[in-house]
């Protein structure tokens, strides 16, 4: 969504003392009148995040020479997710080289005013902000406002040319989708799964009591991801679920179940 240029919504500034990825620390007040700060608000540990993250890196490769500071916050949405070495490990396996601030306990969420994730907040050179989206989608008009607010930077810069195509059928602009099954978080809606086997609850997850515990789930989308952590995992986070699970020994954790839309 475009916000007008007469927004008096400016860009939170990060607070001090949060660990940073790829960069010391960036003072966000600093970039106002030097560049145009894209914030993306994001969880290893959620597949619309990850689908969201080749357009990321893309803007990032694209645009950083000419004026663009993509910094990607993550924000923990599981347990696990609050362990830095396992968000410094997540990050050089996807290959992400903007920079990230970790924020485990949701202060600069809360700075925002935040809504979920994906989150994508778009800022002018004055600091105020162009463009807000949640979710999924609008990678087109996103680009198409990334330049937009890099001419207000520099009217002479010469941007790539054109956008960064679809990545997936389901991305194009305009594209009608089908409703897919609800993510599942556990435990708090385990009537949504069935369970064989002993199994015992924790604060996020159902962690499996003994060897072979079973956990089954019917979905209809286009794919299906199990979140996974504990034992036998070598780490944590998203999995590939294609309706049942068993448990190779006790204390594998299940956090939930997300899901994404088939192609057109």
């Amino acid at each position: 969504m475009r916000v007008p240029v007469s927004s008096e919504l400016h860009v939170p500034e990060i607070p001090r003392g949060l660990e940073w990825i790829n960069v010391a620390f960036i003072n966000v007040d600093h970039l106002v009148g030097r560049a145009c700060p894209l914030v993306e608000f994001w969880d290893f540990a959620r597949v619309n995040s990850l689908r969201t993250l080749p357009y990321m890196k893309a803007w990032h490769e694209r645009y950083h020479a000419h004026g663009l500071r993509v910094i990607g916050v993550h924000s923990p949405g599981y347990s696990f997710g609050r362990d830095p070495g396992a968000v410094h490990r997540a990050v050089e396996r996807l290959g992400i080289e903007y920079a990230v601030v970790l924020d485990p306990d949701f202060v600069v969420w809360r700075e925002f005013g935040n809504k979920g994730w994906p989150a994508r907040y778009l800022f002018g050179p004055d600091g105020k902000l162009r463009y807000l989206h949640y979710g999924e989608g609008d990678y087109e008009e996103a680009e198409l406002a990334i330049k937009d607010t890099l001419r207000e930077l520099n009217a002479e810069a010469e941007l790539p040319e054109g956008t960064v195509p679809p990545v997936r059928p389901e991305d194009a602009s305009g594209v009608l989708l089908q409703p897919q099954t609800a993510d599942i978080a556990l435990p708090r809606e385990r009537e949504r799964v069935e369970l064989s086997g002993a199994w015992r609850e924790g604060p996020d997850y159902l962690e499996a009591a003994e060897a072979g515990a079973g956990m089954r789930v019917r979905y209809d989308a286009g794919g299906a991801w199990a979140v996974l952590s504990g034992a036998g995992v070598d780490e944590p986070g998203l999995h590939e679920f294609d309706g049942s699970l068993s448990a190779q020994a006790a204390g594998l954790r299940v956090h939930g179940f997300q899901f994404t839309p088939k192609a057109p």
